[in-house]
């Protein structure tokens, strides 16, 4: 009896597959988010290290010279001396950027890191970096609000920490899920492959939000 030939289906080799637990939805994970994830981290990290640096020494020089005007004084809505005087300025009794300095530094070890080729399997070490991404993503959301809606002045070199931090935990949060450091909640997990999908335009949308917030709330002075 002759045998029977069994056709081979090709499957996509940019894209990974794997098992749901929710019959017909596969938890598609895009090849790409392992190979850029520890540059977006680097890059980021960078980015706001250099702003929590170049607001500490604007910081310094105030308290040195009350009268200082800091660089990234443009105009009477974008500017980081009417910010840097207030109480929100210095949250926890000591200047915010101290903070920065501290954890976009550890934000850059970790994407060295990676680049480098290490492959920490620890859940715990992921998930305490983790957490360190929830606040700084919800520490700078307060800022915001803090600065449009109770200060009525934006700083632009905080603005620069804002922009990075965000996609920092965003990334995060999809590299936990991608990696099992973070399992997905039951009957999330339509939710997560539509995240990890289309993960840009959450993204961008999250920006335009933000960015909506703050046109719509000074139109008086850019004219909207």
């Amino acid at each position: 009896m002759p045998a029977k030939k069994t056709a081979k289906v090709a499957q996509p080799t940019n894209l990974k597959v794997a098992a749901s637990s929710t019959p017909g939805v596969p938890t598609r994970t895009p090849g790409k988010l392992q190979k850029y994830f520890p540059w977006a981290l680097v890059t980021g990290g960078l980015i706001g290290l250099v702003a929590a640096f170049v607001l500490m020494v604007e910081k310094v020089a105030v308290l040195k010279d009350p009268t200082h005007v800091p660089s990234c004084n443009i105009n009477p809505i974008l500017a980081c001396g009417s910010v840097i005087d207030t109480p929100q300025a210095s949250a926890f009794g000591f200047p915010n950027p101290m903070l920065g300095l501290i954890g976009f530094t550890a934000v850059i070890v970790v994407g060295v890191s990676l680049l480098a080729g290490m492959r920490i399997a620890k859940a715990w070490y992921w998930r305490t970096f983790w957490a360190g991404t929830i606040f700084g993503v919800g520490f700078i959301h307060w800022l915001f609000f803090q600065s449009v809606y109770r200060i009525g002045a934006l700083c632009p070199y905080c603005m620069a920490v804002w922009v990075v931090t965000i996609p920092i935990f965003w990334y995060t949060t999809l590299w936990m899920f991608r990696e099992g450091h973070l399992p997905t909640p039951r009957g999330w997990d339509r939710t997560v492959a539509f995240a990890t999908v289309n993960h840009l335009g959450i993204l961008l949308s999250w920006y335009l939000v933000i960015i909506g917030l703050i046109l719509y709330h000074f139109w008086y002075y850019f004219g909207i």
